[in-house]
């Protein structure tokens, strides 16, 4: 792993936490995106090399609509540049951590995503993500 790509943060008004973010961090968002397979649209802020990702749900029922119900809106995932997300799967499992994808995904800001399962993160979901770019896809 070679960074903190970004911090995944839920939020039930994708508008209005963009523009809280926007006078918090003295920034605008970068980029808006929708991404179907995870049932989401995403704004991003860039912080140093570090990013904010804002996941707002886009049908009401998908995976961040749930966490808000459970958890209200906050933190949800922390995320991980990885140079060969296949490589790294495959150590994971390895050393015991439950992946819950078996191959990785079209995520959103140009990358190949999978989640690691928080019951085998201490509680924490984690993502492994890697530049489409550069993948051997």
């Amino acid at each position: 792993m070679r960074k903190i790509e970004h911090l995944g943060i839920a939020v039930k008004d994708l508008k209005k936490s963009t523009e809280l973010f926007e006078k918090l961090l003295g920034t605008p968002s970068y980029k808006e995106e929708a991404v179907k397979s995870e049932e989401v649209v995403t704004s991003f802020f860039q912080v140093g090399e570090t990013k904010i990702e804002l996941l707002q749900s886009s049908d009401g029922q998908g995976p961040i609509r749930k966490f808000i119900e459970k958890r209200n809106e906050g933190l949800h995932h922390i995320a991980f540049a990885v140079d060969d997300i296949y490589a790294e799967m495959e150590r994971l499992q390895e050393a015991g951590f439950e992946v819950l994808n078996d191959v990785p995904k079209r995520g959103a800001d140009h990358k190949l995503i999978v989640f690691l399962h928080p019951r085998s993160t201490n509680g924490v979901l984690v993502e492994l993500c890697q530049d489409i770019d550069s993948s051997s896809e």
